[in-house]
């Protein structure tokens, strides 16, 4: 049945009736010599009232079973923006035929007439360019059509959750696979509203009942629903489809495309997972792409995607590398001190086993075993840029697989088995690999889980074992063809190299993305600052330190312990591997410092012995107190303590001694001193306004509170599928020619170039005094007697916030809840901070990777709970 196309009723939400139009397009294709009506979002004729000429239009296109009010956030923000005289686009955001307040033609429309449709609706506008397109949804496979046979006027893409290919042998959907069954396809999509319910639900956090009430508006009738089952039935499931060609044709133009195109995706999407985001991006590698962690297909409803959209247009400089620094001229690969001492047959790297067992490995096994998995690797498919996903503890084979990646221009893929195996999971999704080579456990995880990628596994498996693991090769499969196989041609030194993943101590856990120049840059001040020479000797109770023995050309040892729980590490397990490698240098992650010293009393007088040989002793990853930094020395007695300041996106920043840290206990400053810029390294501080923002222009001035910024040669890329992250990391940086980064740490510098960290930006505690960085007022809770460690968090509306301290006692609280009487008044005597309540814990939420990062987020909102009267848990 027909019925001619309307206006939208008055009165929905964020929808202006100002920008609906009514066109009468004349046909095409099964409409040739008929003339279908169209509604429209349009901002172009009130942009005329407004007498603005727009930059372009952005073309916007929704899917199924949505409408134009899917971009209603998008109209209204870009007419803001014209309003305000700021440079604006106009957008015409479209409802397909037989969709939305459209006509309803009842003809079946195929994918390629879809496109005809639109392309047929533009002409009629007289549309000139520059056009981007926006599409969602199948919305986005019309979109790309429409933009592939427009060269002229495209200027742009833009997508959100939308797919143009689907692997062969792999099922659709579940949910698109149940609508389209026999027998259910009508009923789910037509006769009842469930399709369109389903998609409502998959909003997070939860549509409005007024918002979904408003996407249902159009669909009210069986009538008006039956393009939503045309939809479904029209997804090309096999080469037999007849829009199989045109999605084909599509998918093909997309690949030659190379205008500026922005994808911004939601992964918890049960119909286009990152599997068609990957494929998406390999299609389109100059794109710009944000994965929003936690939103699903819906994004346009759960994420703020018009700004992302509008700031996007806004760039005059849209490629991925706009922001890199020239490249410096001297470059020598991680691999070349391994090539170095491939002849050699002293030990390169070893491995402290679980019953006691010693494993060795030479420098000549290490360079052979390199050089035949990556080999091997190529032989077997995997290609410069492929991302290679790790599951195997740190040891001998960690070490050569990574090395034999980096050989052969592979992307390695690191992701800490601390983050848990939900954080695991999310990092493994998120970076998308073509390749996962583990161990049992994670080769279990990754099937049970649903992990991407061709799966190798370290051991050689019975077959029944493997078929169910779905694992296609052994590692003894990789080294045996690559014994006959040459090595293909090495990367460049701005090739991929690594995506490392953060602990997630402070959000999801994000992949930073490292080149080999950045990597060996690392490799080169950690040397310089460390004097490690090839006799020096690691022990690497830190992961992420694990692998560079070999990149410096000194023996390493793994210590025994369980890599996925530093804590396990005990001051035996460190003697043992110094005692097995005469190795002078140590290092530790916070969290392996606290066992190791807890666990002192158990060293014998031979343990003694070994550890008085080491030199030198650094832990990283987290700032480290004078009271645990000396109780470790007194392990070590004989090695200078360091405790450099860095992030995984940049390893090693500032370092400073024990002697500097005591040293700058006589200063008044607040916060931990981390010390002086190692290197060439550079640290400014963005001063924080009355809000807590850190707005201010980068600076080294004295004593001025804010975010600190930091620049070095071994600063990271960039951070993978995560651009409106790396957007605010750079903003505002220094326009000085080299790469920065906004840490999200807040402190200052003092007048002696030294760095106090005082606590992380989002941590800070704006009071109607100003904003208060938490670390100094915890610093002073901390002297008191019976105090652990504390936290100063917030409670109340921002602006007026009040503080709170929480704290861990000695002996520990038995159950959370006030403090006693007596030590609150200590602690209120003890801070200049008022603290309108004292809280106490038996133990403050940490990250496990370094057992320090307090979660001071979680503990704000568990305190106001806890103050507003809820019976106190757990934080």
């Amino acid at each position: 049945m027909t019925s001619p196309a309307a206006l939208p009723p008055e009165g929905l939400p964020g929808l202006d009736p100002r920008f609906s139009r009514l066109i009468a397009v004349p046909g095409r294709g099964v409409d040739e010599g008929m003339t279908r009506t169209w509604h429209v979002l349009d901002t172009g004729p009130e942009f005329d009232t407004l007498g603005v000429t727009p930059r372009g239009t952005i073309l916007a296109v929704h899917g199924n079973p949505t409408w134009s009010y899917l971009w209603r956030s998008l109209v209204a923000r870009s007419f803001a923006a014209a309003e305000a005289g700021e440079p604006a686009w106009r957008v015409i955001a479209v409802d397909q035929l037989d969709m939305g307040f459209s006509e309803r033609t009842d003809v079946p429309r195929p994918l390629a007439q879809r496109v005809r449709d639109l392309t047929a609706l533009t002409d009629t506008l007289e549309l000139t360019g520059p056009v981007v397109t926006l599409g969602h949804d199948w919305g986005g496979v019309v979109s790309l059509g429409w933009a592939i046979d427009h060269p002229e006027l495209l200027a742009g893409v833009s997508l959100l959750n939308t797919a143009v290919d689907h692997p062969e042998g792999v099922p659709i959907p579940a949910p698109l696979r149940l609508a389209g069954a026999r027998g259910m396809l009508a009923a789910s999509t037509v006769q009842t509203t469930a399709f369109l319910d389903t998609t409502l639900a998959l909003a997070s956090p939860a549509l409005t009942p007024e918002v979904k009430a408003a996407f249902r508006v159009p669909y009210g009738s069986a009538e008006r629903r039956r393009a939503i089952g045309g939809f479904v039935a029209d997804i090309p499931v096999d080469a037999r489809h007849e829009s199989f060609a045109e999605l084909q044709r599509i998918a093909d133009g997309v690949s030659r495309l190379t205008v500026p195109a922005l994808m911004l995706w939601g992964p918890r999407d049960p119909i286009f997972s990152d599997r068609y985001l990957d494929d998406l991006v390999e299609r389109m590698p100059q794109a710009h792409v944000h994965r929003f962690e936690g939103a699903g297909h819906l994004i346009a409803e759960d994420r703020d995607y018009a700004t992302a959209v509008l700031s996007w247009l806004a760039e005059p400089h849209r490629s991925t590398d706009a922001t890199a620094e020239p490249p410096a001229a001297a470059w020598t690969p991680l691999w070349e001190r391994l090539d170095a001492r491939r002849a050699d047959g002293a030990t390169a790297v070893i491995e402290m086993g679980a019953t006691g067992a010693t494993r060795r490995v030479s420098w000549r096994v290490l360079d052979d075993r390199v050089r035949t998995i990556a080999a091997g690797l190529a032989a077997l498919g995997v290609r410069r840029g492929d991302r290679v996903s790790l599951l195997v503890p740190p040891g001998p084979t960690l070490t050569a697989i990574i090395y034999a990646c980096l050989r052969i221009g592979a992307v390695v893929v690191v992701a800490d088995a601390g983050l848990g195996l939900k954080g695991l999971t999310r990092a493994v999704r998120g970076a998308w690999p073509d390749v996962v080579i583990g161990e049992v456990p994670g080769l279990t995880a990754a099937r049970v889980l649903g992990w991407p990628g061709i799966r190798i596994s370290v051991p050689t498996l019975p077959p029944v074992t493997a078929r169910a693991l779905g694992i296609r090769h052994s590692l003894a499969d990789v080294t045996r063809i690559g014994a006959a196989a040459d090595l293909p041609p090495t990367p460049g030194p701005d090739d991929p190299a690594a995506i490392l993943f953060t602990s997630g101590s402070t959000g999801p856990a994000k992949g930073v993305a490292y080149t080999h120049r950045q990597l060996s840059a690392l490799r080169d001040v950690l040397s310089a600052h460390f004097d490690v020479r090839p006799d020096t000797g690691l022990v690497t109770g830190f992961a992420p330190f694990a692998l560079l023995g070999p990149a410096l050309g000194t023996l390493s040892v793994t210590p025994e312990m369980d890599v996925s729980a530093p804590r396990t590490l005990t001051a035996t397990a460190v003697a043992a591997a110094v005692r097995a490698s005469q190795a002078r240098i140590v290092f530790l992650s916070p969290a392996a410092i606290l066992n190791v010293v807890a666990t002192a009393d158990a060293l014998t007088s031979e343990d003694r012995t070994a550890l008085a040989g080491v030199e030198t002793f650094l832990s990283t990853g987290a700032p480290i107190g004078e009271g645990l930094l000396t109780a470790a020395a007194r392990v070590m007695p004989n090695a200078t303590a360091h405790t450099p300041y860095g992030m995984t996106e940049c390893l090693l920043v500032t370092d400073i001694t024990l002697d500097g840290i005591r040293a700058a206990t006589q200063a008044p400053d607040a916060g931990v001193c981390v010390g002086t810029p190692i290197g060439a390294n550079r640290v400014r501080i963005s001063a924080l306004d009355t809000d807590g923002r850190a707005t201010g222009s980068p600076t080294e001035t004295a004593g001025v509170l804010g975010e600190i910024l930091v620049s070095a040669p071994h600063l990271k890329d960039h951070y993978d599928r995560l651009w409106l992250t790396d957007r605010e990391a750079a903003r505002a940086t220094p326009d000085d020619g080299a790469r920065w980064h906004r840490t999200g740490d807040v402190g200052h510098l003092d007048a002696d170039g030294r760095l106090w960290v005082e606590g992380r930006v989002p941590h800070v505690l704006v009071t109607a005094d100003g904003p208060l960085a938490p670390v100094g007022p915890e610093q002073q809770v901390e002297r008191v007697d019976g105090v652990r460690r504390a936290a100063v968090v917030g409670v109340g509306p921002r602006g007026l916030r009040q503080a709170v301290a929480v704290v861990e006692t000695t002996p520990a609280a038995k159950r959370p809840g006030l403090a006693a009487p007596e030590l609150a008044a200590r602690i209120r005597v003890a801070t200049g901070t008022p603290l309108v309540a004292v809280l106490a814990v038996p133990a403050l939420p940490t990250d496990i990777r370094h057992n320090s990062k307090i979660d001071r987020t979680r503990l704000s909102l568990w305190a106001e709970r806890v103050l507003s009267g809820e019976r106190p848990t757990a934080p």
